[in-house]
């Protein structure tokens, strides 16, 4: 184990100490921020590395970007979506959450500019002592308990393999996580490659304008086609006071997706052919479908991609956007040579190649300054790290929206640190029995989660240790829940 030094120059004075201290300040930290406040006798601040609020959709800037998931469950439960789209774009989700932060007064504690590097934990002092950076000067904080709320992205560099002869194209190569503000593609030929999320979401977006857009891919997606717009919702906040209408949209957007969820894992063949018959209805081709739409994979054994109003099939069928199933050969200067021969001309290729996962956003953690592996520690919860006192992340389900379990990690940790100040406790952590199973935290079989999965804690095989994937089920069990299982607390 390596060392940490014992000296923090703070560069600006003394450290500043708070009861909870959350770091970032996007979807998940403006929520947890909301549940601790409302208890008004903790003392909190937010840490955030970016210059803005807002964490994913402050950082992605691509044309098109946009949720994949409902608005209604994305949105905090607190705070109703007014928005027309249920499946809305990136601006307007910024802006949702500068809105709640504002007039919650959250964003009085919101600290720019402000990166968390190293967080340590001191036994003696019962507390964290966490070094900032803050543009070239540093700062020390300290606080009872930490909490990190940063995701899973990795901010500084999105996943870019090496393509053999890049460096010979002659016209623009990027990647979506840095869309370049000068990058005009109108009636310019664009290859975007790669066939996730954002690939579904750029092809649509850039055909409006560009000359035509190739989406390259070595393997099929499942892509799901689904209304951009909620009638039943619309019919319901016309009616309904906007906190009750948005209470029961949420609630019936939950049921329909978690069904939905457990049928597609249960009648993957049935689920199968029903996105085959909703893609046929915006592009009739049913070969061309065939080719370019039927991956390896079952139903969810990576995440379903949505096309709202099937966007990205009705891009095909005008001709506007194409699919291509093959292999990079090499670069050249006019575009890219495929495994088949075939070279696909370009003036932009986009890279739209995955991202990066890293845990805790980056932050090292130590422990009486030894540093701690957290590949090494098992979650407990889904929300703490085995061996490792006071300290909660917050990651989102990969089958819900991201918000429903974010809140649920928040109402856990007010709901614990409620139960050690009755108590007298001062630490809370959690002790993985030793000899017991393991496994990976991130379920799916996509590669930019395989990529990474060897960085992050893993999971157990049986309560508390397991991270469930059904928001129905945490519900019940994180309310009603034994706070003392598979945890040691200390006064």
């Amino acid at each position: 184990m390596t060392t940490v030094s014992k000296k923090i120059d703070s560069g600006r004075g003394s450290p500043r100490h708070v009861d909870v201290l959350i770091i970032g300040a996007g979807l998940s930290g403006i929520g947890a921020a909301w549940r601790l406040q409302r208890r008004r006798d903790r003392t909190y601040a937010v840490l955030e590395g970016r210059d803005h609020l807002g964490g994913t959709w402050d950082l992605f800037r691509y044309p098109g970007v946009r949720s994949d998931s409902d608005m209604f469950t994305l949105s905090y439960a607190f705070q109703p979506w007014r928005g027309k789209k249920s499946l809305a774009d990136g601006d307007s989700i910024r802006r949702y959450i500068e809105d709640t932060a504002r007039e919650h007064g959250i964003d009085r504690h919101i600290h720019y500019g402000t990166k968390a590097v190293v967080a340590s934990w001191s036994r003696k002092q019962s507390r964290w002592v966490v070094e900032t950076r803050e543009g070239q000067d540093s700062r020390v904080w300290t606080c009872s308990f930490l909490y990190i709320c940063a995701g899973y992205y990795d901010y500084e560099r999105g996943y870019q393999p090496e393509f053999a002869g890049v460096e010979r194209f002659g016209g623009r190569f990027v990647h979506p996580q840095f869309w370049p503000e000068d990058l005009d593609t109108t009636g310019k030929r664009v290859v975007v490659i790669g066939s996730g999320a954002t690939a579904a979401t750029l092809v649509p977006a850039l055909a409006t304008t560009a000359a035509h857009v190739t989406m390259l891919q070595r393997s099929p997606t499942y892509l799901a086609a689904l209304p951009d717009v909620d009638r039943t919702a619309d019919v319901l906040r016309r009616h309904l006071p906007a906190r009750i209408a948005h209470a029961l949209i949420r609630e019936k957007n939950v049921l329909s997706s978690q069904l939905t969820y457990w049928l597609s894992r249960r009648f993957p063949e049935q689920t199968k052919r029903w996105l085959r018959k909703s893609a046929l209805r915006c592009l009739p081709d049913p070969a061309y479908l065939d080719r370019h739409f039927t991956p390896r994979y079952q139903p969810w054994d990576q995440r379903l991609c949505v096309v709202p109003d099937g966007d990205f099939f009705r891009a095909v069928a005008t001709g506007r956007a194409s699919v291509a199933t093959d292999r990079i050969t090499r670069f050249v200067e006019s575009g890219i040579v495929l495994d088949s021969g075939e070279i696909l001309e370009a003036d932009v290729i986009v890279s739209a190649t995955g991202l990066s996962l890293i845990p805790l956003g980056g932050i090292g953690l130590s422990m009486d300054e030894q540093m701690i592996n957290v590949a090494d520690t098992t979650a407990y919860r889904g929300l703490m790290l085995s061996g490792v006192p006071n300290l909660a992340f917050c990651v989102g389900y990969t089958n819900a929206s991201w918000t429903l379990r974010a809140d649920m990690s928040s109402r856990y940790v007010v709901r614990l640190l409620d139960h050690m100040r009755r108590h007298g406790y001062t630490t809370a952590m959690p002790a993985f029995p030793p000899g017991r199973a393991r496994r990976p935290l991130l379920g799916l079989t996509s590669n930019y989660v395989q990529r990474s999965a060897h960085l992050f804690p893993q999971q157990g095989e049986r309560d508390p240790w397991t991270v469930s994937q059904n928001y129905l089920l945490d519900r019940l069990t994180f309310v009603f829940t034994d706070l003392r299982k598979g945890m040691i607390f200390d006064g």
